[in-house]
């Protein structure tokens, strides 16, 4: 398998947002055939973490800045909400949309959504602590330029 590969199975990031597709499997499922709510989180988690893979590889430079800044930088959860709007069923091909919303000192929000087609099933907002050392850091400087999260005066 060659990059451009891998680089399908991890999305893509364009103008900023990162969008990638999920097959709804039989395991994803609940006794009534719709996905398990709790799976969505998965399927966002998976988003999250292509997003920042991605933006890694297009940044090399920005994100070796940041870790020699914040040696084992990592992005942990802090709070979510979450509206659950439609369901997905087996076999669906879901896309996961994630766009950084705002940075404040040592947490960024990320807006997120699950699609159908045109049908948006979930909506979220994710409100991930910046942590190096095992404690919460600003975010460096480096990285909100990489995240295009440092316009505006946020």
């Amino acid at each position: 398998m060659g990059e451009g590969h891998l680089k399908a199975l991890d999305g893509a990031i364009d103008d900023g947002k990162h969008v990638m597709q999920v097959r709804v499997y039989y395991e994803d499922t609940d006794f009534t055939g719709i996905v398990y709510h709790a799976n969505y989180l998965r399927f966002m988690e998976r988003g999250r973490t292509n997003y920042l893979r991605l933006l890694g590889a297009d940044q090399h430079a920005l994100f070796a800045e940041a870790e020699s800044e914040a040696p084992g930088f990592a992005f942990v959860v802090r709070a979510m909400q979450i509206e659950y709007l439609k369901s997905a069923r087996m076999d669906d091909v879901l896309e996961i949309v994630t766009v950084p919303l705002d940075v404040r000192g040592a947490s960024i929000t990320l807006g997120q959504e699950v699609r159908r087609g045109s049908d948006v099933l979930i909506e979220a907002r994710v409100k991930v602590a910046f942590v190096s050392g095992g404690r919460a850091r600003p975010i460096p400087k480096a990285l909100r330029i990489a995240m295009k999260a440092d316009q505006g005066g946020t």
